[in-house]
């Protein structure tokens, strides 16, 4: 419910150049990841979701750049470019937002964890 009010937010803010609207929607992107991660009591898996998170920028920078080439190609078909352009939105914002929620998320997560599993009697 967070995540959703706070993307809300940044539409309604917006965030084309606007440095509060970016924050609101990287809030919306860390309480999705947060929705997910909360329960999870091991430093085990954050680092997961850490390694998950780098390996997923890269996937999708370079999901993003193949499609967008191919939909850019004067030779690709009218339906085949709309869906290809959307795609290449779709793997932008996975790489922008919830990537950078998901590495901070894990960071932090494992840190803690960590931390915690140290400081609890065996």
């Amino acid at each position: 419910m967070i995540c959703g009010l706070l993307a809300i937010a940044a539409a309604v803010v917006g965030i084309d150049d606007n440095p509060p609207g970016i924050l609101l929607a990287y809030l919306a992107a860390t309480a999705f990841v947060l929705a997910f991660v909360h329960p999870w009591r091991t430093a085990r898996k954050f680092v997961y979701l850490l390694l998950a998170s780098v390996l997923g920028l890269v996937l999708f920078i370079i999901l993003n750049n193949v499609f967008a080439a191919v939909a850019h190609n004067p030779t690709t078909a009218g339906a085949l470019q709309i869906l290809l352009q959307g795609l290449a939105v779709a793997a932008f914002f996975l790489a922008t937002l919830i990537c950078p929620a998901a590495f901070i998320v894990g960071a932090v997560g494992s840190v803690a964890m960590f931390i915690r599993s140290r400081s609890q009697p065996a």
